[in-house]
């Protein structure tokens, strides 16, 4: 065996993410699953193209990841984030995906997101800063 070392790095090199992603594809393919993963973002943006708000997400297996939803705070609290919601979920409807899911902090937006109709899946307890406490939601297609 060769003599392997552990190292923390910031960033990966074009070589070293490429390995890795034809690892996994690899691995994928010997169970017959296809690992389907692609980055996307949903915009709100003006006349001039500034963005208001962003939806962060990806998708993998038959699964929708959403990493982050922002709204420029001189425009929250007026149905914009429900409306990137609503575009991401009207784009993946009927595209043989099963689910989107998301976690949020309890200082984030966790009310919010149970009223555009996502499910609590689980809560985990943050012990020493309750408003890091996270909730992962699940929304069914």
């Amino acid at each position: 065996m060769k003599n392997l070392q552990i190292k923390l790095t910031g960033t990966l090199s074009e070589d070293i993410e490429t390995r890795m992603e034809q690892g996994f594809i690899e691995y994928e393919k010997e169970h017959g699953i296809e690992i389907n993963y692609k980055r996307f973002y949903f915009l709100l943006l003006d006349e001039q193209e500034i963005a208001f708000g962003v939806l962060n997400a990806f998708t993998v297996y038959e699964e929708i990841y959403v990493d982050d939803l922002w709204i420029d705070k001189s425009i929250r609290g007026q149905g914009y984030g429900r409306l990137l919601l609503t575009a991401l979920e009207d784009h993946f409807t009927g595209k043989g995906y099963n689910n989107i899911n998301l976690v949020t902090n309890a200082f984030q937006a966790p009310a919010f997101y149970k009223k555009c109709g996502y499910e609590v899946e689980f809560v985990r307890e943050n012990k020493t800063n309750p408003k890091l406490t996270k909730t992962f939601f699940i929304k069914y297609f």
